[in-house]
C-alpha cells in the first residue's frame, strides 16, 4: 500500500539514557536511539514538525512517510546524545523545555520521586491514605505517579516533597543535572533543534484553574523567546493524556501566540486534525529497533 502524503506521524521520546525514574544499563540508551534513527532514516521521511504542521493546515502535500521528531522535558542528554545522531542524519527536531527546570527553581518531580524511592531506608510510605510498601518491582513507585498526577501543581509538588521526608533517601539529591541549564539550552538552536514550551514547571494543565493555565502558557513561551532569542510556536502538554487538558487550555494557548500544541496520545496527524490537539506516538530507547521499524511502518500505511 502506498504511504499517503496527507498524514504526519509525530514522535515523542523523554531522556536517551537511564534516569532515576527511568533506568536502564549504561550506554543502552543512546545505542538503540542510533539503531532506531538508522531505521527511521531509511523508512521515512523527517520533517520539521512546525513546517509540516503548516502544510498539513494549508493542504501542501507531505513527503512521503513523512515523520516529526519531538523530545519532551529538556534532559541534558537529548543535546549531548540525540542531537549529533541527528545531525549525522540530517534531522531535524523540536524540544519542549520547562523554564523551572532551566533555571533550576523546579525540580523535576518524578526524578526526585524515583531518588528517594531508589534510595529509601524507609521501606513504608503513606499518601491519600494508602500505605504503600516499597519492593524491587517499582509497584509502588507507580502507584504514587497515578496518584500525584490527579493533583494541582502545588499539591504535587508538596506531596512529593513529604515523601521525600518519610523516605529519608541517603545521599546528596543531585538529578536536576539531568536537565539542561540556560547555558546548555542556547546551544540548542545551533545543534538544529527547535524549541517549543513545555509550561513555566511542568504543571498538568487540565488540574489547573483557566486563569493560572493563561499566565502559566503566556509567560513560559515570553520567557523561552527572551531567554533563547529563539521562536517559540507549539507547545507539548505535560503527561499529554485526553483527561490533561480541556476546553480552558486551548483558549489559553491560542491567546499566548502558540501555533499548534502535541498530545502523549493518539496516531498520524491528518490535514484536519484540531491545531491543539496535534496527537503524537510516544517512544523509548527501550524499544529494540526491529519492534520501533514495526511500530512506524505499521502507522504509515
Amino acid at each position: 500500500m502506498r504511504s499517503r502524503a496527507d498524514r504526519l506521524l509525530v514522535l515523542g521520546y523523554h531522556n536517551i539514557e537511564s534516569t532515576w525514574f527511568w533506568p536502564s544499563r549504561p550506554g543502552a540508551g543512546i545505542a538503540t536511539f542510533a539503531r532506531q534513527m538508522r531505521v527511521l532514516h531509511r523508512i521515512a521521511n523527517v520533517v520539521p514538525l512546525e513546517d509540516a504542521l503548516d502544510a498539513l493546515a494549508a493542504g501542501r502535500p507531505l513527503p512521503p512517510r513523512a515523520v516529526a521528531l519531538t523530545f519532551d522535558d529538556g534532559y541534558r542528554d537529548n543535546l549531548e546524545l540525540a542531537a549529533p545522531v541527528l545531525r549525522g542524519y540530517g534531522m531535524p527536531a523540536t524540544i519542549y523545555l520547562v523554564p523551572g527546570f532551566l533555571s533550576g527553581e523546579q525540580h523535576a518531580w518524578w526524578e526526585r520521586l524515583g531518588w528517594a524511592v531508589g534510595r529509601a531506608r524507609a521501606r513504608r510510605v503513606r499518601l491519600d491514605g494508602q500505605e504503600l510498601v516499597l519492593g524491587d518491582d517499582g509497584a509502588a513507585l507507580r502507584t504514587v505517579e497515578t496518584l500525584v498526577k490527579r493533583m494541582t501543581h502545588d499539591e504535587r509538588m508538596n506531596a512529593v516533597e513529604r515523601l521525600v521526608e518519610d523516605l529519608r533517601p541517603s545521599g546528596e539529591y543531585r538529578a536536576d543535572e539531568l536537565f539542561l541549564d540556560w547555558d546548555a539550552a542556547r546551544g540548542l538552536v545551533p545543534a538544529g533543534m527547535t524549541v517549543g514550551s513545555h509550561t513555566l514547571s511542568h504543571a498538568i494543565l487540565g488540574r489547573e484553574t483557566a486563569a493560572d493555565q493563561h499566565v502559566d502558557l503566556r509567560e513560559s513561551r515570553r520567557v523561552l523567546q527572551r531567554e533563547l532569542s529563539a521562536e517559540v510556536a507549539t507547545l507539548a502538554y505535560p503527561n499529554g493524556t485526553r483527561d490533561d487538558y480541556d476546553d480552558a487550555t486551548f483558549a489559553a494557548a491560542r491567546e499566548a501566540g502558540y501555533s499548534h500544541a502535541v498530545t502523549a496520545w493518539g496516531g498520524p496527524v491528518s490535514a484536519d486534525a484540531p491545531p491543539f490537539e496535534i496527537t503524537r506516538t510516544m517512544v523509548s530507547t527501550s524499544t529494540s529497533a526491529p519492534r520501533f521499524a514495526a511500530k512506524i511502518l505499521k502507522q504509515m500505511v
